[in-house]
C-alpha cells in the first residue's frame, strides 16, 4: 500500500465560532486558534480543519457564503488568517478549508445577478424553472424544511435549494460555474492552505430531468436523495482533479452522503483521479432511521461494529476510511455512546482510532465534553433543528415532548456550543456574553482541568495519538490490515490489525458492566505471541493478555504481538 503524509495524519476540526473568542464579542475568530496552536501541537494532531470562514451572513453558520474570497468579520481579516496560516505551518500544523461549493448564498454577488433577470449573464449559474401546474417543479423537500424550491417573484420562475432558501445551488453543468469553482480553490491554494473538506461534494451533479420523488416524513420527497451521485459527479472530480486538486501535494476528503463502499471506490479509489477519501453516514445513522433523522432508538453495538468493520475490509488496499464518531454536524459521542463520565470517553475514542484510516477529531472531544442539556425549542440557534420542530409539530406528525426529546439527543448545536478551556466564567472562551450558552458542566470538563491529571480524557488522547503517530507501532496502526473480533458481541468492540509480522489486539467494554471474554476465534499462533503481554494501551488496570479475560465497564487495551 503506498505510503502518504495524509494516511498518517490526525485531523482536528475547528468551529471557529465557538473554538476561543480573542475580543471578547462572544464569537470565535481566527486570533483566538492562533493562541492555541500551541495546545493543538501538544495534543498530537498535526492538519487542522477549519469549518467555514469565508464572508457569509450566517443563515447557516457559515455554509451560506457570499464571498468565497473574504473573511467573515467576527471572525477577522484576511491579515488575521495569513498569520494563523503561518503560524500553523511554523508548527508542522496543516490547514485544510471547508469547501462549500453545491451552493452559495443567496447573498453572494453571482445570485443577486442571476436573479436580476431571466437575461442575465449569469442566469444558468443556479436551477432555475417554471411553475408546473401553478406550483414547484418538483416534490422536493429541503433539508431544512419545506420545499426546496423557492419562488422569484421578479422573474416569475423558481429556484431549487437543497438546504436554506438563503442556498441555492448551483449549476455545476454550466461550465462556467466550474470553471469559478476551480479559480477560487486555487486562490487558497495559492496562499498555501493544504487541502478541502468539501461540503455536501456528491450533490453537485443534478439529474438530467426533473421528476418526482417517493415523499418521506410529511409531503415531500428528501431533495439530497433525488440528486445524490447524480449522472456527471465522476466527470466533475475527475475534471477539478485535472485542473486543481493534482497540481498541489495536499488532502481531500469529499462529504458523501448516500454512500456504500462501492461507491467510496469510485470517488476515492487509488486509481480513480478524484478525492483521497470520503465521510460516510452509515455509521452515524444507525440510531435513526432511512427516512426521518429524528427516529431516536439506542445504538445497536453489534450492528455498528458490522458496519464499520464492512468498511474497513471492503476499502483496504483500494481505496481510504475516515474514521469519526463527532464533527460539527453530530452529537457528541460521549453522550451517544458513553455515558458522558471520562472513563466512556477514553473507551470510544481507543475503539474508533486504532482502526484503519485517517482520524478526524473534532474540538472538545479530547476533553470529553458532552451534549447540552436543552429544555426547550427555545435554546437552540440550529436551522435544522428550529425547522424540524416546525415542521413536524405543525402537521401533527410529530408530538412536541416526544420531538424535542429526539432533537434535543441528535441537534447539531450539541457540538457548537463553546470549547471550554478553564474554571473561569464562560469556560475561559471569552470575556463577553457567549454566543451560545457554555454547557455548564465545564467546571469539571476544561482543558486547563485536564492538563494537570494525569488520568484525564486529554491526556488519554494524547498517549492514544502518540501510539498511531510516533510509536514503533505507527505502521501496524495506520497501514495494518483490520479483523472484527466477537462480532455478535452486544457489548464488547474488539479486532486484529496485522501487518505481516506483527498483530495488535483491540479490546474494548462499551457498555457499564464487566464482561468475560474468550479470545478463542484467534489463531493459535496469534494467542501464544500475545500470551503475557502487557497493553501498550489501556484506561485500566494493565493486564496481561490471556485467552480468557475480564473488562471492567468502559475498559479498553491494546495489546501487540511481534
Amino acid at each position: 500500500m503506498k505510503k502518504t503524509w495524509w494516511k498518517e495524519s490526525i485531523v482536528y476540526e475547528i468551529y471557529p465560532r465557538s473554538f476561543n473568542d480573542s475580543d471578547n464579542d462572544g464569537v470565535g475568530d481566527l486570533r483566538g486558534i492562533t493562541e492555541k496552536l500551541d495546545y493543538l501541537k501538544s495534543l498530537g494532531v498535526n492538519v487542522l480543519w477549519l469549518a467555514p470562514v469565508y464572508a457569509s451572513p450566517n443563515d447557516d453558520n457559515g455554509y451560506d457564503i457570499s464571498d468565497y474570497r473574504a473573511i467573515m468579520p467576527e471572525f477577522g481579516t484576511m491579515a488575521d488568517f495569513d498569520c494563523l496560516l503561518s503560524e500553523a505551518h511554523k508548527r508542522s500544523l496543516k490547514v485544510m478549508m471547508d469547501l462549500v461549493v453545491n451552493h452559495t448564498s443567496d447573498e453572494h454577488a453571482w445570485f443577486q445577478e442571476s436573479r436580476s433577470s431571466r437575461d442575465s449573464l449569469k442566469r444558468d449559474y443556479y436551477i432555475w424553472r417554471d411553475p408546473v401546474d401553478g406550483h414547484a417543479p418538483t416534490n422536493w423537500g429541503s433539508a431544512f424544511g419545506g420545499s426546496a424550491w423557492e419562488w422569484d417573484e421578479k422573474t416569475e420562475q423558481y429556484y431549487l435549494h437543497c438546504f436554506s432558501k438563503k442556498q441555492p445551488d448551483l449549476n455545476w453543468d454550466n461550465p462556467k460555474v466550474r470553471e469559478e469553482v476551480y479559480s477560487l480553490m486555487r486562490f487558497w491554494l495559492d496562499k498555501g492552505i493544504d487541502g478541502f473538506r468539501m461540503d455536501v461534494i456528491n450533490m453537485i451533479s443534478k439529474p438530467g430531468t426533473f421528476t418526482d420523488g417517493p415523499a418521506g416524513t410529511g409531503q415531500y420527497c428528501d431533495a439530497g436523495y433525488m440528486v445524490t451521485n447524480g449522472p456527471q459527479l465522476h466527470a466533475y472530480l475527475q475534471e477539478m482533479n485535472r485542473e486543481v486538486l493534482s497540481r498541489y501535494d495536499i488532502m481531500t476528503v469529499g462529504e458523501c452522503g448516500g454512500t456504500d463502499p462501492e461507491g467510496a471506490r469510485l470517488i476515492a479509489g487509488t486509481d480513480r483521479g478524484e478525492l483521497n477519501m470520503i465521510f460516510q453516514f452509515e455509521h452515524v445513522n444507525l440510531d435513526g432511521n432511512e427516512t426521518d433523522k429524528w427516529a431516536h432508538k439506542p445504538m445497536d453495538l453489534a450492528l455498528l461494529k458490522k458496519n464499520l468493520a464492512r468498511w474497513q475490509e471492503e476499502l483496504h488496499g483500494t481505496a481510504w476510511n475516515s474514521i469519526y464518531f463527532n464533527n460539527h454536524d453530530q452529537p457528541r459521542a460521549v453522550s451517544r455512546l458513553g455515558d458522558n463520565t471520562p472513563q466512556s470517553a477514553k473507551a470510544i475514542a481507543t475503539a474508533l482510532y486504532l482502526m484503519e484510516g485517517t482520524p478526524y477529531l473534532y474540538q472538545g472531544e479530547e476533553l470529553g465534553m458532552t451534549n447540552y442539556p436543552f429544555r426547550g425549542i427555545g435554546d437552540y440557534h440550529d436551522i435544522e433543528s428550529i425547522g424540524a420542530y416546525r415542521q413536524l409539530t405543525e402537521s401533527g406528525l410529530r408530538e412536541p415532548e416526544e420531538l424535542l426529546d429526539a432533537i434535543a439527543y441528535k441537534s447539531r448545536d450539541n457540538a457548537r456550543t463553546p470549547m471550554q478551556w478553564d474554571k473561569t466564567a464562560n469556560a475561559g472562551f471569552t470575556g463577553g456574553t457567549p454566543w451560545m450558552p457554555v454547557n455548564p458542566n465545564y467546571p469539571a470538563v476544561n482543558a486547563a482541568s485536564e492538563e494537570a491529571d494525569p488520568d484525564s480524557v486529554l491526556n488519554y488522547y494524547r498517549k492514544l495519538l502518540r501510539l498511531r503517530t510516533v510509536s514503533p507501532y505507527k505502521d501496524l496502526l495506520v497501514y495494518g490490515s483490520f479483523r472484527l473480533l466477537l462480532a455478535d458481541d452486544p457489548a464488547v468492540f474488539a479486532y486484529l490489525r496485522t501487518d505481516g509480522d506483527r498483530t495488535a489486539l483491540v479490546a474494548v467494554n462499551l457498555s457499564r458492566e464487566a464482561r468475560e471474554l474468550s479470545f478463542s476465534e484467534i489463531p493459535e499462533e496469534i494467542i501464544n505471541g500475545l500470551s503475557g503481554a502487557q497493553p501498550v494501551l489501556t484506561n485500566g488496570g494493565g493486564q496481561g493478555f490471556a485467552e480468557r479475560m475480564t473488562l471492567a465497564p468502559w475498559e479498553a487495551a491494546c495489546w501487540i504481538a511481534g
